[in-house]
């Protein structure tokens, strides 16, 4: 499943974890906004999560989360886990068109609607159109710099905003 519109990029390095998105909002192929924020902090700001594709949708799905990081007390591998089965047997939820990314200091994950609860096997998380070039530089940065989680993020986000027509340079990111 791709997503095009925007860029979501999530880093872990030395204990910290940051998780950024470009801000452009598109429809078609016009730009609608410039400044979005794609990205949170839920569960008492101790969970980032990012989202790509539609936002109504995307901010259902993030409730759902939500409820299920409650259900199972922070624990966001099982409630990736429940919410993924959730999203993909329940008749409304099944037609939502986003990808979640989910992060804490110990876990980072793509949830998606077809029932995939992927884990990276670095310390790299990326969904949206740019997230394949916002992954490779932070890829690149990771291996062969000594910048911070949120350094990477930022200048790993530049990078695809000078590549990806669906990616602007106005960033949020956030970190733990």
């Amino acid at each position: 499943m791709k997503f095009y519109s925007t860029t979501i990029i999530g880093v872990r390095r030395d204990e910290k974890v940051a998780l950024g998105s470009d801000g452009q909002v598109t429809f078609g192929d016009t730009i609608m906004k410039h400044s979005s924020s794609k990205v949170r902090k839920i569960y008492g700001d101790r969970v980032l999560v990012g989202f790509a594709g539609a936002s109504a949708d995307a901010f259902a799905l993030f409730e759902k989360f939500e409820g299920k990081l409650d259900e199972f007390k922070g624990n966001i591998q099982r409630a990736a886990v429940e919410l993924a089965k959730l999203w993909r047997t329940d008749k409304y939820l099944r037609r939502l068109e986003a990808l979640l990314t989910v992060m804490d200091k110990e876990k980072m994950l793509v949830i998606s609607g077809t029932g995939d609860v992927i884990e990276p096997d670095d310390n790299v998380i990326a969904i949206g159109s740019g997230g394949p070039y916002a992954a490779a530089a932070a890829r690149a940065l990771l291996r062969h710099t000594s910048l911070t989680a949120r350094e990477i993020v930022e200048e790993s986000l530049r990078i695809a905003a000078e590549i990806c027509v669906y990616t602007n340079n106005k960033f949020t990111i956030l970190e733990l």
